[in-house]
C-alpha cells in the first residue's frame, strides 16, 4: 500500500486513484489509536462537507472508530469544517475529523483531524498518527442504517450548534437593519446554508450542493470568482462574500465588485477588534503575507509574529500564547474571541459588522488603514511546472542563486518557509512549493497593483529561463 502523508492542512488525495475507502479506514485507524494512546476520552466529532462521496468516506471513518471503541458524534448532511471544530470543544470530544479537501479541485478528497480546543492538531500529533497507519486493515463498512442504530453514534446538529453561536457573538439584527445590501458566493460548499439562515434577504450564488463544483476549484480568489465580481458590479451589493469548499476560508469584495484579499483583511480585523472592540493579544501570521500587518501591530503597540505556512503552525501559537488573530495570505484566518480555526463566514461577518457600526463602506474602512501604514498591493502566481524543474528551481533557491528579477535587484533573503526575496522600496518576492497541490506558488509585495505584476512577471521568466 502506498504512504499516506499529511500536508500543511490534512491527507489530500485523487478520489478513486489514492483517496479510496480502503486508504480513509487506514488512516481512521492511526487516528484511533492516535486517541487511545493519548487519552481516556474516547469520543470523537465527525462530519463531512459537500464533496463528492463525503456521506461514504464519512462512515467509512465511523466505521473504524466505532469498532475500536470510540464514541461518534456525527451529523445528517454536510457541515463545514468550522461547525466540527466547535461542536469537537462543544462537546469536549478530543478530536474532530472532517472529510474534505477543503479548496482542492473536484477530483479530491481529504482527512483533516482537529484538536480537543477546536483548531487544528499540531504538527507532533499529525506526526504521531502518520506513523501509526498501517499497511492493511480489515474493516467492515457499516451500513448507513447500521450506523444510525450503533449504540455508539450519536447525531447532532452541528449547523444549528454553529448558528447558535454566532447569534451569541454578533449583533445580527444590527447587520440586517443597517440596510447594507450583502452578497455571497457559496462555491457550492459547505457554507451555504448557515448565510441563507441567517441573512434571509442576501443575494447568494453557487449556493446549491453540487460535488463537481461546475469543474472549478472552490478556492475564494479572484480568478475563480469572477461570476460574483459580476453579480456585483450590476446590483446594489455593498460587500461580496465567498468561502471554500469547506467555509473556513474567505474572500471579500466591495461595491465595485473589486476583489480584496486577505492581507486587507486581515489589517481591518485587527483594526476593529483593537479600536472597536478593545481587545489585545499578539498577531500571528504566515510567512507569505504582507509585511504591512508588522506596521499596523506596531502603530497599535501590539506584537507581531510570523510563522511557518500552514494554519496548524498558527494555532498552536494562539493556543499557547494571549492572542488577538492569526492569519494566512490564502485566507484562513481565526481571532481570539472565536475558536482558534479559520472560518470564512465568521470573518465575513466581522466585517458585516464593523461597516455596520460605522456606516462606512469597505472602500472607506480599507483607506483608514491607508492612512495610518500607507497603501500597497499583493498578488500571486501558480506555476504549473514539472517536478524535475521545480526542483531545480527551489534548489537555485536554496544556494542564493537568484540577484535578480529583471530590474529588481535582491537586497537580502528570508527562508522561515520558502525563499523571500527582499527588493526595493518595501517590495518583495517569494517562491515555495505547495504542500497539499502539485504546483510552485509565488508571491509578490509591492506599492501598486501595476508594479506587483511586473515583479511577478520578471520573476516568472526569470526562473522558468
Amino acid at each position: 500500500m502506498k504512504k499516506i502523508k499529511f500536508g500543511t492542512d490534512g491527507w489530500r488525495a485523487i478520489i478513486a486513484q489514492d483517496y479510496t475507502t480502503d486508504n480513509v479506514a487506514r488512516v481512521a485507524y492511526a487516528t484511533a489509536q492516535w486517541i487511545k494512546e493519548n487519552t481516556k476520552n474516547h469520543k470523537v466529532v465527525i462530519g463531512h462537507d459537500c464533496r463528492f462521496g463525503g456521506e461514504l468516506f464519512n462512515r467509512v471513518s465511523i466505521s473504524v472508530f466505532v469498532n475500536e471503541g470510540i464514541e461518534v458524534l456525527t451529523s445528517k448532511g454536510f457541515v463545514s469544517t468550522p461547525m466540527v471544530s466547535l461542536s469537537t470543544l462543544i462537546h469536549k470530544a478530543y478530536a474532530g475529523i472532517v472529510i474534505t479537501a477543503s479548496h482542492n479541485p473536484p477530483s479530491y478528497n481529504g482527512f483533516k483531524i482537529k484538536a480537543h480546543y477546536g483548531g487544528p492538531a499540531i504538527q507532533d500529533e499529525i506526526d504521531a498518527v502518520e506513523a501509526l497507519i498501517p499497511e492493511n486493515h480489515d474493516y467492515t463498512l457499516l451500513t448507513a442504517e447500521q450506523c444510525a442504530e450503533h449504540d455508539m453514534v450519536n447525531y447532532i446538529d452541528m449547523e444549528q450548534e454553529y448558528i447558535d453561536h454566532v447569534r451569541e457573538n454578533f449583533d445580527i439584527d444590527g447587520i440586517i437593519n443597517s440596510g447594507i445590501k450583502l452578497g455571497y458566493d457559496a462555491m457550492y460548499g459547505a457554507g451555504q446554508n448557515v448565510v441563507r439562515r441567517l441573512f434571509p434577504d442576501a443575494i447568494l450564488l453557487h449556493a446549491e450542493d453540487n460535488p463537481s463544483f461546475m469543474g472549478q476549484a472552490p478556492e475564494p480568489i479572484a480568478r475563480n470568482l469572477v461570476p460574483f465580481a459580476e453579480l456585483i458590479k450590476n446590483s446594489d451589493i455593498a460587500c461580496g462574500l465567498a468561502t471554500d469548499g469547506d467555509a473556513d476560508r474567505i474572500g471579500l469584495f466591495n461595491a465595485k465588485g473589486e476583489f480584496v484579499d486577505s492581507h486587507h483583511i486581515i489589517l481591518l480585523l485587527i483594526r476593529y477588534l483593537v479600536e472597536f472592540k478593545g481587545e489585545k493579544g499578539n498577531v500571528y501570521n504566515s510567512f507569505s503575507c504582507t509585511s504591512k500587518i508588522k506596521d499596523l501591530c506596531d502603530y497599535y503597540g501590539i506584537k507581531n509574529h510570523v510563522t511557518k505556512i500552514g494554519f496548524k503552525y498558527i494555532c498552536k501559537e494562539m493556543i499557547e500564547n494571549e492572542s488577538l488573530l492569526g492569519g494566512e495570505e490564502s485566507g484562513g484566518i481565526a481571532v481570539s474571541t472565536h475558536i482558534p480555526e479559520r472560518d470564512g463566514i465568521w470573518m465575513g461577518l466581522i466585517i458585516w459588522e464593523y461597516m455596520a457600526k460605522t456606516g462606512k463602506s469597505l472602500d472607506e474602512l480599507i483607506q483608514e488603514i491607508y492612512d495610518l501604514i500607507g497603501s500597497f498591493a499583493m498578488d500571486r502566481y501558480d506555476l504549473h511546472v514539472p517536478e524535475e524543474q521545480k526542483l531545480a528551481i527551489i534548489e537555485k533557491c536554496k544556494n542564493a542563486d537568484y540577484y535578480n528579477f529583471g530590474s529588481h535587484l535582491v537586497n537580502g533573503t528570508e527562508t522561515i518557509d520558502g525563499y523571500k526575496f527582499i527588493l526595493s522600496d518595501d517590495s518583495w518576492v517569494m517562491i515555495r512549493p505547495s504542500g497539499t497541490e502539485p504546483l510552485l506558488r509565488v508571491y509578490a509585495q509591492a506599492a501598486t497593483a501595476a508594479d506587483t505584476i511586473a515583479i511577478l512577471d520578471a520573476t516568472k521568466a526569470t526562473i522558468l529561463a
